[in-house]
């Protein structure tokens, strides 16, 4: 049987339509996390740049912390992961769920 090797891309789309690549995503032990670098690194495991595994070994966080941050970029794009608005969001799909 033959096997595909899986190969990665070298470059994916990012959260402002710019192509981000490995050196251009944010460094490793970023201690401030905006919105921008939060949607870059969902977008680079979302176009397979990097894996789920690798972003929370890089930058020390955890799968459930990455997994809330796409389901916010899913429900409400890039300003879903405000952190000033995020119960507004929350809010706000659970009534809309609701009807």
């Amino acid at each position: 049987m033959f096997k595909i090797p899986q190969t990665r891309p070298v470059s994916v789309v990012g959260p402002l339509g710019e192509a981000l690549t490995l050196a251009s995503l944010p460094p490793a032990g970023v201690n401030r996390w905006v919105i921008r670098r939060k949607a870059e690194v969902v977008a680079a495991i979302d176009g397979g740049l990097l894996t789920i595994d690798e972003a929370c070994e890089r930058y020390a966080i955890s799968i459930e912390e990455l997994v809330a941050w796409r389901r916010l970029v899913e429900r409400a794009g890039m300003q879903g992961l405000r952190v000033t608005r995020l119960q507004h969001y929350r809010d706000l799909h659970e009534r809309q769920m609701r009807y």
